[in-house]
């Protein structure tokens, strides 16, 4: 209500614009060139999507149940359990192979695009918050497999990690598109951000180039 178009302010994205100048130059300090993260240009697009989908899980919540420090507390020590559980079942047990998990993380993100508020808002109260967390939290679980499962790959650990931070700083800026396409949109552009991340992952462009 607060917006007269859908438009992203010109105070934003001087703002935004300094905070991923700033984030480069911390990240360049603490990990080391940006060459040597290069590799890792898949990881980056993760902690890109991975934002959105943690954005899109905060608002789809405060709009279910209310935007309280209540509500945002529990969405994010929910996401905080869901990245540790994908951990802990990459350390204990064998997941499927990248591929299969980008499938069932495809899957996740349809379900969550496709599942109108509205609806949910029609629940009583028991049933609307699991069929919320199934839809919000399902997609996190799936992508934090993969994540944990590339980053378990990695030769470079420091470099592989400040890949991955700046591009969650990139989603962290990015979600200020909600203000231009609203906040469902998230979905499909987390979804945009995943198919890049499997593109530019180093399996599938070893696959590209001996095919």
């Amino acid at each position: 209500m607060y917006l007269y178009g859908r438009s992203i302010p010109g105070y934003y994205l001087v703002a935004l614009l300094g905070i991923i100048l700033a984030s480069l130059v911390a990240i360049r300090a603490a990990g080391g060139p940006v060459r040597r993260m290069l590799p890792y240009v898949d990881l980056a697009f993760l902690g890109a999507a991975f934002l959105l989908l943690e954005t899109r899980a905060i608002t789809g919540f405060a709009l279910l149940f209310g935007t309280t420090w209540v509500v945002n507390a529990i969405v994010f020590a929910g996401v905080l359990l869901v990245v540790l559980a994908a951990v802990e079942v990459t350390r204990h047990w064998s997941t499927p192979p990248l591929r299969l998990l980008y499938l069932a993380l495809a899957g996740t993100l349809l379900l969550a695009g496709l599942v109108p508020p509205d609806l949910l808002l029609q629940l009583p109260l028991v049933p609307r918050a699991l069929t919320a967390v199934l839809v919000a939290f399902l997609p996190v679980f799936v992508a934090n497999l993969i994540f944990a499962k590339r980053f378990n790959d990695t030769a470079d650990a420091t470099s592989a990690f400040a890949a991955n931070l700046l591009g969650a700083i990139v989603g962290g800026c990015l979600e200020y598109l909600s203000l231009v396409v609203g906040y469902q949109m998230l979905i499909a552009l987390a979804a945009a951000l995943y198919l890049a991340a499997l593109l530019s992952s180093p399996r599938t462009s070893q696959l590209a180039t001996t095919s």
